[in-house]
């Protein structure tokens, strides 16, 4: 029986290339704070966009809306844990709390980013104890 020939994964900088979406460069610029973030962080291509991990993936890019971005920050597809909010500071409130798992901090465009990229960093670095 002939083994069935799997598509290579893709990799977060072939995504990136054949991305078509308004806010592609803040997409980039967000990917780069993240992996700045933490030198154990490194991402794939997961649930068809950016997702960056750890020991578990962590964070995924929500690319479905044309005018923001989202980073959607979780403990990985099987985990029964959960964060307390009081865990993260949060004090530019940043963070919109989806359930007790997983949050998300929108993007809307490249000076909101500038203007989050720091306590993103900070929040990044505290949820990622968590994982």
């Amino acid at each position: 029986m002939a083994e069935k020939s799997r598509k290579p994964a893709a990799t977060v900088q072939s995504f990136l290339a054949a991305l078509d979406h308004p806010l592609k460069q803040e997409v980039v610029a967000l990917r780069k704070v993240l992996l700045k973030a933490d030198p154990k962080i490194t991402e794939e291509v997961k649930w068809n966009a950016p997702s960056f991990k750890t020991s578990e993936h962590f964070a995924t890019m929500h690319l479905r809306a044309k005018n923001s971005l989202q980073l959607i920050l979780h403990l990985g597809a099987r985990s029964k844990r959960t964060v307390p909010r009081d865990a993260i500071a949060d004090p530019h409130m940043l963070l919109k709390w989806l359930g007790p798992d997983r949050a998300s901090i929108g993007i809307t465009g490249r000076e909101d980013l500038v203007q989050k990229s720091g306590p993103l960093v900070a929040i990044v670095r505290e949820w990622i104890k968590h994982v």
